[in-house]
């Protein structure tokens, strides 16, 4: 039989693929594809397998949800750039879930316009880690990782 490593689901929302491009003044230089290199290189080395996802339209995103909870996977780590503040439907899909959900903001959100400071999915995901910018994808893989190794 092979050897299955626990499968983490890296989900990016809108406008995140116009990393590198979109205000770097608050979101940095580094692309996703970078972003996602530098994090595909860690996750091997904690023995886990990533999977990256990203898509400027909710719906694609709960259809993506959807699929992976056949999956089982060991945990979620999500940026949903602005559905944060405004999807119940991103919200009530994430509830499916009982493995360990990371949600990541580049930008701290509570620094920035106010109607950035809800988040819908605060009170449901195991943690926020926010304002460290690409790093923040990297301290979400290590709680993760952290989690699975404690059980």
């Amino acid at each position: 039989m092979k050897n299955v490593k626990p499968r983490v689901h890296v989900i990016n929302g809108p406008n995140l693929n116009m990393l590198g491009k979109r205000e770097p003044g608050v979101y940095g230089i580094a692309s996703l594809d970078e972003i996602n290199q530098q994090l595909d290189v860690a996750a091997k080395g904690c023995g886990l397998e990533l999977s990256f996802f990203q898509s400027n339209h909710e719906g694609i995103i709960l259809d993506k949800l959807h699929e992976i909870f056949e999956e089982n996977p060991a945990g979620i780590i999500i940026n949903p750039g602005a559905l944060t503040h405004t999807s119940v439907a991103l919200r009530d899909g994430l509830l499916l879930f009982s493995c360990p959900i990371v949600e990541v903001h580049l930008s701290n959100i509570h620094k920035r316009e106010p109607f950035r400071h809800k988040s819908m999915l605060a009170d449901i995901v195991m943690g926020q880690i926010l304002g460290f910018g690409p790093q923040g994808y990297h301290m979400a893989l290590n709680a993760i990782h952290q989690l699975l190794q404690a059980v």
